[in-house]
Formats: structure tokens, sequence, C-alpha cells
């Protein structure tokens, strides 16, 4: 109940390097996005190489578990200036006025 009311009121996702939790709501939204269950918004991963260590998104598309378009559900950034960039050209496409 709590990660539905979290993705009702978000207008962005920013993930930074973290545990489970943070793989979970993750996911979770990639999933709901996927499955066209909600509405587009922004996913700004920090720290692409941290991201890229742990998790192999290539080999995901490899495997035939997403598709090569899902890659484009997100987005990386290395700095908060970086990341409110993606914000802004990712804004009319996800109702963030």
């Amino acid at each position: 109940m709590r990660k539905m009311h979290f993705l009702r009121r978000a207008k962005a996702m920013i993930a930074f390097p973290g545990g489970f939790g943070t793989f979970d709501e993750l996911f979770e939204t990639l999933t709901l996005i996927q499955t066209k269950c909600i509405k587009p918004l922004p996913i700004i991963l920090f720290d692409k190489k941290w991201w890229d260590n742990v998790i192999n998104f290539k080999a995901l598309v490899k495997a035939g578990t997403i598709s090569k378009t899902d890659l484009d559900l997100f987005h990386f950034a290395q700095t908060p200036d970086e990341a409110v960039n993606i914000l802004k050209i990712n804004s009319k496409q996800c109702f963030l006025t």
C-alpha cells in the first residue's frame, strides 16, 4: 500500500545506490510503467557506474526478459544538474508542468 501511495504522488523517481528496498521500489515502478499500469514518469538512476556494476541491463535484453525499448524507461545522471536537465527534457511527456 505504501508503494502505491508513493507512486500516485510521484512526479519523478531518482534512485541512488542502495539495497533491497531501493531495488524493490525501482523494479516495482519500472514494471508498472512497462505494463502500462501507471503513467510514465522520469526515472533517474544516479551513478551509472554503480548501477552497471550491480545490474546488467544488456544481459536482461539479451536473455529476452526485457525488451530493448525498456532501457528507455530510465536515465542515468552523475550530477544534480544532469538530473535536473533530464527532468526538464521529460517534463512535458510525463505531465510535470
